[in-house]
């Protein structure tokens, strides 16, 4: 019975998933008898309250290449805290030649962001943040550039127990 329990809450976590798709590419092979097409995908998956993914699935056809982006996406999230609709504090994130800053905003600002950082911002669940990609506009690097910045970001309680204080004395200093 509790086996069952644990699956039924897998089940219910992935069906709360939110996935973008942020790329598609289509490559071809020359070969002797002609081109061959192939499609690869970048997706995001997220469920809007601090959790993201990203998956790159590669196949002849474009939807067998997006579902398997899908997959893998749901195989890499990682959490991050959120307050208020936006981040905890500024934070920079690198992948490659891919560099992004992401800063927290106010109420009402929205989310500044281009292209693959955006489709991320959005379904991690954050609402309000100023964010600047620097370097490479490759949206495979930018992407894992935002979900590395993403995963260095720390909560008030993360910090709090570092420092051994309580969570009022860390929004005191």
């Amino acid at each position: 019975m509790a086996r069952r329990n644990n699956n039924d809450r897998g089940r219910n976590s992935e069906s709360d998933l939110k996935e973008k798709l942020v790329h598609l590419n289509r490559v071809a092979k020359v070969t002797k008898g002609g081109r061959t097409f192939s499609f690869s995908a970048l997706v995001v998956v997220g469920d809007g309250k601090g959790k993201v993914g990203y998956g790159l699935g590669k196949a002849r056809d474009v939807s067998e290449s997006i579902s398997k982006a899908v997959d893998d996406a749901k195989k890499n999230l990682i959490s991050f805290p959120l307050y208020k609709g936006t981040i905890p504090h500024e934070q920079k994130g690198k992948y490659g030649a891919g560099k992004v800053l992401i800063k927290p905003a106010s109420d009402g600002t929205g989310v500044i962001a281009g292209g693959a950082m955006r489709a991320v911002l959005e379904i991690a669940g954050v609402q309000n943040v100023l964010s600047k990609s620097q370097g490479s506009s490759n949206s495979h690097n930018v992407v894992k550039a935002t979900i590395d910045a993403l995963s260095k970001l720390r909560g008030p309680d993360t910090i709090a127990r570092t420092r051994g204080l309580s969570i009022e004395q860390v929004f005191d200093n």
